[in-house]
């Protein structure tokens, strides 16, 4: 909208020209060409559309205490978000004769605080709680602008529609939902004109943007709750069992869930951004929102924590019999069925790259050809080869092998087996090797890439073959089983250079699954979280433990490159060595010394234009978690242009950190 960050900022120095341009307007002549900038233009012609009062004295005079506070109530949330940087207010503004605002998504204002002399005035134009700033009742103002066009926008003196606020400069950024991005409020810097800076911008903005990163610590603390709730009653649950947010979005879903719902005929993408309205609560409720026709009132049952509603939990039995050719699976102790039902329940996440790569996972399970999983270490490439196996041969053996680390003899030996006396300190007897153990089953090798060369053909013997020789006998033995491969490595690299037969290569990748490192794996680090803190507390027979928002600011900022593992190892180190029930940034072990340094370090007011539009840039990215298209747009520049300015503001190094943020 805005061709450059400039048009967001007010130029004293054109008073006595947008005060005509304002004169003319009103007399219904156009304004002198480049008299306004545009946004302010835009928005006159909007509060003339609306027939909006320009002799108004301020805002309408406020409601009712006991209105106001239903409505405060109403955006708690927002409120404590906000609670440190209005306190913060309180004191940096107390001697600047000027004042920050907290308004709702309609522009009612909720909180006023700062220098007491600026309150005082305030009060004559209402720019106190419980009176509407919105546009279309106040007229150009920054916070019903910022409102309009959802973007930052500074207001001064004349620029402002009503004749009443012209004496008035003010500066507002709005603040948005971390989750969809919708507004949930704005922030506004307001004082008389004499106060006028435009550093007053970069304050409104960057204190919108530490608000939004508090609602996303509640959020994610929200989030644990809910898991903590649900995941007890999901794994327990023979129906389809969803976990929904106070939005109405499925964050959790049982296998049964779909199965359930398609067996039913009722078609329902728990994979994508679906929203189930009637299950929203409290601000996010939409008025009067309809159930849908398939959903029965006892399926249902609210999560409440603290008397207040966080969720909702949704469970659709598994219909014995239905129209559909949807083959639901059959409970039974000991059955390859029930073994199917689980098949996959050890991988916990709801990204969509994890659910494509289960997704690939169960329809290879069916298929009798090898299955290579490629990852990096700590992704969970064992728990796959589980999945697959309970997917098909639940009932039939699972045998594991890491390929890593063994001598060829040793592996040989493990691989193979041997005959009593084949070699100095054989077993009496002899020994069964891993392959004749997995027949009929699956075989799993794990870092297949560091098989050593030598012992590659005869393992590829056995692939094509299906029989092996124990070591030091002549009888071949038949073994017949699922090969689930393994590797860190690029194994086309290892061919190319040697290390690894091209023959042997080609037939342990006939199909190939990618399982994305954690780091791409949006929203799932907080599953896993809930998921592991629920897990010890069962394990080691202690009370839940839960993390700060700081503790999990911390961790989100890590980039884990030892994954789901990694993961696990440190949740594991602090739910043991620290002795409270809330983790906190202290617990986290010394290895992740750089992201405590990150996530206890605060935002300080701008001082020049350069960081005004630094913080601008910051905040827009942070809301856009990374989608320079996105921040481009919303920034009104090209996205050439934020390219450059992300080298100017070395930004350009955090972008990857920003795609991996929760949602």
């Amino acid at each position: 909208m805005f061709s450059n960050f400039s048009q967001r900022l007010s130029n004293p120095c054109n008073e006595h020209t947008v005060m005509t341009a304002w004169d003319n307007f009103l007399s219904g002549q156009a304004p002198a060409p480049n008299a306004l900038r545009r946004l302010i233009d835009d928005s006159w012609r909007r509060c003339l559309a609306k027939q909006v009062d320009p002799g108004r004295p301020g805002a309408l005079p406020p409601i009712a205490e006991e209105m106001l506070n239903s409505l405060q109530h109403e955006h708690r949330e927002l409120l404590a978000a906000a609670k440190s940087a209005m306190a913060m207010a309180r004191d940096f503004l107390a001697e600047t004769e000027t004042i920050m605002i907290l308004t709702d998504p309609d522009g009612m204002i909720l909180s006023v605080e700062g220098d007491p002399r600026a309150l005082d005035v305030a009060g004559d134009i209402h720019l106190i709680p419980g009176s509407c700033w919105s546009e279309q009742l106040c007229g150009t103002n920054a916070i019903g602008t910022a409102l309009s066009i959802g973007q930052p926008v500074q207001i001064h003196a004349s620029e402002h529609f009503c004749a009443g606020v012209k004496r008035w400069t003010c500066s507002a950024a709005v603040v948005r939902d971390p989750y969809d991005g919708k507004i949930r409020g704005v922030i506004d810097v307001s004082g008389l004109g004499k106060t006028f800076s435009q550093q007053s911008l970069a304050l409104a903005v960057s204190t919108a943007g530490r608000i939004e990163a508090q609602l996303t610590r509640l959020e994610l603390d929200f989030r644990y709750q809910l898991l903590e709730h649900g995941m007890a009653r999901m794994a327990s649950a023979n129906d389809g069992v969803i976990i929904c947010d106070r939005r109405g979005y499925p964050i959790k879903a049982n296998e049964q869930a779909c199965a359930a719902l398609l067996a039913r005929g009722i078609a329902v993408d728990l994979k994508g951004k679906m929203q189930i309205p009637f299950f929203a609560s409290g601000v996010f409720a939409a008025a009067a929102a309809p159930a849908p026709e398939w959903l029965r009132s006892d399926w249902v049952e609210a999560i409440v924590e603290r008397g207040e509603q966080i969720g909702t939990l949704l469970t659709i039995p598994v219909a014995p019999h239905s129209a559909t050719s949807v083959r639901l699976p059959q409970r039974g102790a000991g059955s390859a069925a029930g073994h199917r039902d689980r098949s996959f329940d050890s991988i916990v996440g709801n990204s969509p790259n994890l659910l494509e790569a289960v997704h690939k996972a169960r329809q290879l399970a069916r298929a009798n050809v090898p299955v290579l999983l490629l990852g990096e270490t700590g992704v969970g490439k064992e728990n796959f080869a589980h999945g697959i196996h309970h997917a098909d041969h639940g009932d039939k053996p699972f045998v594991a092998l890491n390929c890593g680390g063994l001598s060829a003899d040793l592996l040989a030996s493990e691989l193979f087996g041997h005959a009593e006396g084949a070699f100095t300190g054989s077993r009496r007897g002899g020994m069964m090797g891993k392959v004749e153990a997995a027949n009929g089953g699956t075989l799993f090798l794990d870092e297949i890439g560091e098989m050593p060369l030598e012992l590659q053909p005869h393992f590829l013997r056995v692939l094509e073959e299906g029989e092996i020789y124990r070591i030091g006998e002549n009888v071949a033995r038949k073994s017949r089983f699922k090969l689930v491969a393994a590797t860190n490595r690029e194994l086309r690299q290892e061919v190319a250079e040697g290390r690894f037969r091209m023959d042997l290569f080609y037939r342990v990748s006939v199909t190939s699954i990618r399982i994305p490192p954690l780091r791409e794996r949006q929203g799932d680090l907080e599953l896993l979280l809930a998921h592991f803190l629920h897990k010890l507390a069962v394990q080691y027979g202690t009370g839940s433990k839960r993390l700060t928002p700081e503790a999990m600011a911390a961790l989100a900022a890590h980039r884990w490159p030892g994954n789901v593992r990694e993961l696990r190892n440190v949740i594991e180190s602090m739910f043991l060595t620290s002795e409270h029930d809330m983790l906190s940034l202290h617990d986290l072990p010394p290895e992740l010394a750089p992201v405590v340094e990150s996530a206890q370090r605060t935002l300080t007011p701008a001082s020049s234009l350069e960081q005004a539009e630094l913080e601008l840039i910051r905040s827009t990215l942070t809301r856009d978690r990374g989608n320079l298209t996105l921040a481009a747009r919303h920034l009104g520049i090209a996205k050439s242009t934020l390219y450059l300015k992300l080298k100017k503001y070395h930004l350009d190094h955090a972008l990857h950190g920003l795609r991996e943020m929760p949602p």
